[in-house]
């Protein structure tokens, strides 16, 4: 099963899909935004890529707080994630994503990617982090629940 992941920012969204054994996730372009308010390229980019890949699901990165509360940010991503509905079809699963995008920066620093070179990959980075977050959850859910059935 081939699952998508994306990191929906205000300018850009990063995307990841797993391989067809959904093991890994690799990262796939950043889509950048024109304006925060307009949606109807991205969407549609995101549409074709769910067709190029033959996506069966989406992992939408959910920004709460550090505290856990909600803020602006999820607001917009939980209409962002209706609006995948319903131009996909698709399930789309909203995956905690607090830190990703720091981890995300911090690899590309120690690589020694320059400051000016990041951005075009720190979002990619960062959906394949939340996807590959949703794929060991699914699989260590697999794996504890082997073996219980008698």
């Amino acid at each position: 099963m081939r699952i998508m992941g994306l990191d929906f920012g205000s300018k850009t969204v990063g995307v990841a899909v797993c391989d067809p054994l959904g093991i890994t996730a690799q990262m796939v372009e950043t889509i950048f935004r024109e304006k925060e308010s307009k949606l109807r390229r991205t969407l549609a980019r995101i549409e074709e890529l769910v067709r190029e890949y033959e996506i069966e699901a989406i992992v939408l990165g959910y920004p709460k707080n550090m505290n856990n509360s909600q803020g602006e940010r999820v607001r917009k991503t939980e209409e962002f994630q209706e609006s995948l509905k319903k131009r996909t079809g698709l399930e789309v699963i909203l995956w905690d994503e607090r830190l990703t995008t720091v981890a995300a920066e911090r690899v590309l620093m120690e690589c020694g990617v320059r400051r000016e070179n990041r951005k075009e990959k720190v979002d990619q980075i960062a959906a394949a982090m939340i996807l590959q977050g949703y794929l060991d959850c699914l699989k260590n859910q697999n794996e504890s629940g082997k073996g219980t059935e008698d």
